[in-house]
């Protein structure tokens, strides 16, 4: 699948009503638009790809004076985001592993959730590629590839989504990684390149973070994902969703989908997709379709009773 097609797939070019209630500009000045939630924090656990890469840290200001609030991030690996979440400690959950997303919702603990945005997952090693793995069609053929030929592979081995992903992949190559040339080493994406980089080794990242550190480390795209014509399997989509104040009363509902409807707005989804990084652009906007996808709002292959009958 092209770039082209796969970005219009996904309703990139595609701008209708917002589900949110406001908008990034135009929702009044400070003091207006934060009636009710001025002078309150927001508690985000999110995975490290959305912090490590800058994006908050560019958007959050705008959001910040508009309700005249402060959005504390709290980088994780997105099994660590909902556990945070799933404990209390959190008023809002921004990850990337659906899986993961609909067993939270499952167990009632996140609502509202939305669809936010997307990048994708690429295979990153060293220039002399000693797998032999560069231009591979296939993730899971690359991933076999790797473990036959005993070359060093670094995982992050902490929950998060690309270590879902990973694992997932591995799974779907009839593999089961282990022994010296596998290495687990429990860190986020940031670390885990710079492990790789030391090494020589091959590793799962998601393109943002990658571009992010790109300058700093001598590891190559071997392995593309769909956003540069790679497999599909290799998408990595984002989604943002409210904890439940119905089980923990302390979350600070309110503010939190104050924050869902800026962020799902179109001028924050215009500052999504303008973020770049060494002149690249990390995130694409996704909260935004002609064409409604109401999947987005609960867990995947969920339907009524009514449906049903």
């Amino acid at each position: 699948m092209q770039r082209r097609t796969y970005l219009q797939g996904v309703g990139l070019a595609a701008i209708a009503s917002t589900a949110g209630c406001t908008q990034l500009t135009g929702a009044g000045t400070e003091g207006e638009g934060g009636a009710g939630v001025s002078g309150e924090t927001l508690t985000l656990t999110t995975t490290t790809s959305t912090y490590d890469t800058g994006l908050l840290d560019e958007i959050h200001p705008q959001f910040e004076e508009m309700y005249g609030v402060t959005v504390d991030a709290v980088a994780q690996g997105t099994g660590a985001a909902l556990e945070t979440a799933r404990n209390g400690d959190s008023d809002i959950v921004m990850v990337h592993a659906r899986g993961l997303e609909d067993e939270f919702m499952r167990n009632g603990y996140g609502i509202n959730r939305r669809d936010l945005m997307f990048n994708d997952f690429v295979i990153v090693g060293p220039d002399d590629d000693p797998a032999g793995i560069e231009g591979m069609e296939s993730a899971t053929a690359a991933l076999t590839t790797i473990a036959e030929a005993e070359a060093t592979f670094v995982s992050r081995g902490d929950s998060s989504g690309t270590h879902t992903k990973e694992l997932n992949l591995w799974d779907a190559a009839g593999v089961e990684p282990g022994g010296d040339w596998y290495q687990e080493i429990g860190a986020g994406m940031g670390e885990a390149l710079n492990n790789a980089n030391q090494q020589g080794a091959y590793t799962l990242s998601d393109r943002g973070t990658y571009i992010s550190q790109r300058s700093e480390i001598d590891l190559t795209i071997l392995v593309q994902g769909p956003i540069e014509g790679g497999p599909e399997v290799l998408a990595n989509p984002y989604g943002i969703m409210a904890v439940n104040p119905a089980v923990h009363e302390d979350a600070n509902y309110d503010l939190a989908m104050a924050y869902i409807g800026w962020i799902t707005s179109p001028g924050a989804q215009d500052a999504i997709s303008n973020y770049e990084m060494n002149g690249e652009q990390l995130f694409y906007p996704r909260a935004l379709s002609e064409d409604p996808d109401f999947q987005q709002y609960v867990p995947e292959g969920w339907s009524s009773d009514s449906d049903s009958e």
